[in-house]
């Protein structure tokens, strides 16, 4: 896999900054020329990685907190990393399961794992309880995979 190019977007774990980080990841994407299907699938699952990091990352101290993102183009493939330093993921499988939520108060639905992978063709979750959590999604453009 060798990389053609990459950015990295460091970033207040803010919900404001949303946004921005999708709007950023899809003009960077524009060079593999993605359907607006694909560039809607990484701008849907970008957001629910940021929105988890910031979440349940971090929760209510997330205003001086950071999130980091890196994006790696390659082949008709991008690579997004999404880093946060928050309390982690005590049981990653529990955590992927669909409806599962760790905020219930918060009328969170517990989809954000499931809907990441249905619209990416990777998802891998790596996190360890007060070390952080490390989201690595992967899509490939021009093919029909789901």
């Amino acid at each position: 896999m060798q990389n053609n190019n990459y950015m990295v977007l460091k970033v207040p774990a803010l919900n404001e900054n949303d946004s921005f980080i999708r709007s950023a990841i899809a003009a960077f994407c524009c060079n593999l020329n993605p359907t607006i299907e694909e560039i809607n699938d990484v701008k849907t699952a970008v957001s629910e990685g940021f929105t988890n990091a910031v979440v349940h990352g971090y929760g209510k101290n997330s205003y001086d907190k950071e999130v980091i993102i890196e994006v790696y183009i390659y082949d008709k493939s991008v690579k997004i990393i999404i880093s946060d330093f928050g309390k982690g993921i005590e049981d990653i499988n529990q955590a992927r399961q669909p409806f599962y939520t760790t905020k219930p108060d918060e009328e969170r639905s517990g989809m954000g794992f499931t809907v990441m992978e249905y619209f990416m063709d990777s998802l891998e979750v790596i996190s360890g309880k007060e070390e952080g959590t490390k989201l690595i999604l992967i899509k490939k453009f021009g093919e029909k995979n789901k």
